[in-house]
């Protein structure tokens, strides 16, 4: 056993049955943007801490090289901020960026950035779903439908300071569909393989006066909720709703319940009509 898998394997010890994540307030999350390597945590949940899998020295010595290249030229970071969150009873539970944070550990890095984050747990969901009075949902991926990163069609910006804050370009329309949504009684839910923190996002959509119901984000990390986790929520959902529709760029899947029976409907038309069209699709279903 390394001394690093020594010092991983006491940390889980250590903090086993007594961690769990805290909603990091708008200040810690906005002024928090370095912390030192011994506050950062290990995430059981994450394949770097199976014993089975565990870390890749190959990565870390990766890192490492990067840390020593950074160091020659006057800087302290190799690349983007590790992703965290607030932990009780201390520091912060890494979220995204485990080797790195391994990699500055061996090396006598004292701090590195960090990215400070309030994620959608299992908790959070079943708040959701308890508050809410809607048996329809509609679900959106943030990446790919809702923001724009191409030459679509978007919404006017928004004006200062929050243009500073804010600086995702929503696709044009999409505020009225949201709100026609909302209107006819539907749960608006939001995915994101990104790691926004779920106020981020709730507060950006107000912006754009419109709700949406349940944000859940970093989902390219598959353990960023736990598998036993996931699938209470899956089927909590599927108890909650009598169907969800599903808007894509191009086509509406809508599911019922938990069964597997499912109808399509291609959007088609230009880009700019993209929120009339869904919202006439919508309208006709049975």
């Amino acid at each position: 056993m390394t001394e690093l898998d020594k010092y991983v394997a006491d940390e889980l010890e250590k903090y086993a049955g007594q961690s769990f994540p805290l909603k990091a307030g708008p200040l810690t999350r906005m002024m928090v943007k370095k912390a030192d390597c011994t506050k950062l945590h290990p995430n059981p949940d994450d394949e770097f801490c199976f014993p089975d899998v565990g870390p890749s020295y190959r990565i870390i010595a990766e890192y490492e090289k990067k840390y020593t290249d950074a160091a020659k030229h006057g800087q302290t970071h190799v690349e983007e901020p590790i992703i965290v969150e607030k932990m009780y009873p201390d520091g912060y539970m890494i979220i995204n960026g485990h080797h790195r944070w391994a990699a500055a550990m061996r090396m006598g890095v004292k701090q590195i950035p960090v990215k400070v984050v309030n994620l959608a747990h299992e908790s959070d969901i079943d708040s959701v779903i308890n508050s809410s009075e809607n048996e329809r949902r509609v679900t959106f991926d943030l990446d790919e439908v809702l923001f724009v990163n191409d030459d679509r069609p978007a919404e006017k910006g928004l004006p200062f300071p929050f243009n500073c804050i804010y600086k995702e370009r929503l696709r044009n329309g999409v505020p009225g569909l949201l709100n026609y949504l909302i209107k006819n009684r539907y749960d608006i839910w939001v995915y994101s393989a990104k790691y926004y923190s779920i106020d981020y996002i709730r507060a950006y959509f107000k912006k754009y006066h419109a709700d949406v119901t349940g944000i859940v984000t970093g989902t390219a990390k598959k353990n960023t909720m736990g598998a036993e986790a996931k699938k209470r929520v899956a089927e909590r959902i599927a108890t909650k709703y009598t169907y969800t529709i599903h808007i894509d760029n191009d086509t509406i899947l809508k599911t019922t319940g938990s069964s597997k029976e499912f109808e399509d409907y291609n959007i088609g038309g230009s880009t700019g009509e993209w929120s009339k069209k869904i919202i006439e699709v919508i309208g006709g279903m049975k």
